[in-house]
């Protein structure tokens, strides 16, 4: 069974720092990578990463926030720099299988004052 834990979410002044982890279990990935969705807003892709490859950036993020990978322990990070009010979000770890499944995390509130 999947089971992605996230955590590092929480409230953050504008200019501010996080740091976003995930652990995932239960399969292997060659996906993992995090969305976020904001209050009325559709689910969107931050940052993701493949097994052995190099982060993709949305736009938005890119220069800001740095996604990491740690393939020993199933584990992704995002550091999260210069965060701005429209980063607020609830932020969802998202993993998928070789076989193609995608699979997410219960979610971890991120929420920056101005």
């Amino acid at each position: 069974q999947v089971r992605l834990v996230e955590s590092g979410g929480g409230l953050v002044q504008a200019g501010g720092s996080l740091r976003l982890s995930c652990v995932a279990s239960g399969s292997a990935f060659r996906t993992m990578g995090w969305h976020r969705q904001a209050p009325g807003k559709q689910r969107e892709l931050v940052a993701d990463i493949a097994w052995g490859g190099t982060p993709n950036y949305a736009q938005f993020v890119k220069g800001r926030f740095t996604l990491s990978r740690d393939n020993a322990k199933n584990t992704v990070y995002l550091q999260m720099n210069s965060l701005k009010p429209e980063d607020t979000a609830v932020y969802y770890c998202s993993a998928r299988t070789w076989s193609n499944i995608n699979s997410w995390g219960q979610g971890t509130q991120v929420t920056v004052s101005s």
